[in-house]
């Protein structure tokens, strides 16, 4: 598999406190790469920064071998986009005018159709709801709606940070699903979750962040059979001898 993404050496600061810490990681093409760790480790800030939102003080992302422009709509140009957290659907538009948003940079009309048909087709409720406001849909449709809007700029990178936050457990497997459906039709995936288990399950590959850092890596299954990451991300209790 050829090298993606690269993320080298990267710090991040907000005002007088540092985010990120010399977080270097890869994602190969056609992976799931994983990242879990607890709340304020600087999962989200990665993602803001690798979209364009967050600039970085030092260290350089790699896209394809080049840098990656820090412009967000640059990086959506070059194939990457991102499923926020919170979801951040347009709620006074519909279903169908979120989805359209999300090709905003493409020109193909018949293609785009052709795409909207496949979201659709992933996900039934959004067709059901298609004139429905986004801001009347349940939190589990607006996460769909979410990840369908990505998948309308054709990306080669989908980074999806907290895809199953607040969802009921049928919900939840049911995202995990599409997840694992969505890197089937060869689109690579860079998952940031809090549910730990599953996202350990579906990557390939996975990193632990911790205050800032990359503190352990591996791949999803080895770090579910960790005994560090058990006790801190799985909830399993180590035995003591």
């Amino acid at each position: 598999m050829s090298r993606l993404l690269e993320v080298k050496n990267l710090h991040v600061s907000y005002g007088g406190v540092q985010a990120l810490r010399n977080v270097s990681l890869h994602v190969d093409e056609g992976e799931v790469v994983t990242m879990i760790g607890a709340n304020g480790a600087g999962k989200s800030t990665l993602l803001n920064t690798i979209s364009g939102l967050v600039h970085a003080g030092e260290g350089e992302i790699l896209y394809n071998g080049e840098p990656l422009s820090d412009r967000p709509y640059r990086v959506v140009a070059q194939g990457i986009v991102q499923v926020p957290e919170g979801r951040q659907v347009f709620a006074n538009l519909t279903v169908r005018e979120n989805l359209q948003m999300g090709a905003f940079l493409r020109s193909d009309q018949a293609e785009i159709e052709k795409d909207l048909h496949r979201v659709y087709e992933i996900f039934p409720r959004l067709q059901e709801r298609t004139k429905q406001y986004a801001g009347s849909l349940s939190g589990g449709e607006q996460q769909m709606l979410a990840m369908g809007r990505a998948l309308m700029s054709r990306p080669k990178l989908i980074l999806m940070d907290e895809p199953s936050l607040g969802l009921a457990p049928l919900l939840v497997q049911e995202i995990f699903n599409v997840v694992r459906e969505i890197n089937a039709e060869g689109v690579t995936v860079l998952l940031v979750e809090q549910n730990a288990r599953k996202a350990l399950a579906v990557a390939n590959r996975a990193y632990v962040l911790e205050t800032g850092e990359v503190i352990r890596e591996g791949s999803g299954q080895e770090l579910l059979k960790d005994p560090v990451v058990q006790e801190a991300y799985l909830g399993t209790k180590r035995s003591v001898k």
